[in-house]
């Protein structure tokens, strides 16, 4: 089960494990009504936005490989989406190979 942060209607914080069905808790200090706060997200980046190097210092050989791996599979998709003519008319970069 996740684990939510909460804080009550008189400033207490506090996390509460539980479903994501389930009524809001009330504070275990004092009893007040809480509501759910957001205090931080999970993040994960993909596809071209993912590092291509250790500690974000990729050198042009790493980059030039990750866009190789990269082009084709968004190619790919845009052709599933728009076709294979649009992708030829408006992203013609995308049919170079990158080798």
């Amino acid at each position: 089960m996740p684990l939510y942060d909460y804080r009550c209607t008189n400033g207490h914080s506090f996390e509460a494990r539980h479903g994501f069905d389930a009524p809001l808790p009330v504070c275990p200090e004092c009893g007040a009504e809480a509501e759910r706060i957001i205090t931080r997200v999970a993040g994960m980046q993909k596809g071209m936005l993912a590092d291509a190097g250790s500690g974000g210092k990729a050198s042009k050989e790493q980059l030039q490989a990750k866009w190789a791996e990269e082009t084709p599979k968004l190619r790919e998709q845009l052709t599933r989406k728009l076709g294979e003519e649009t992708v030829n008319k408006y992203a013609s970069t995308l049919n170079t190979k990158y080798d």
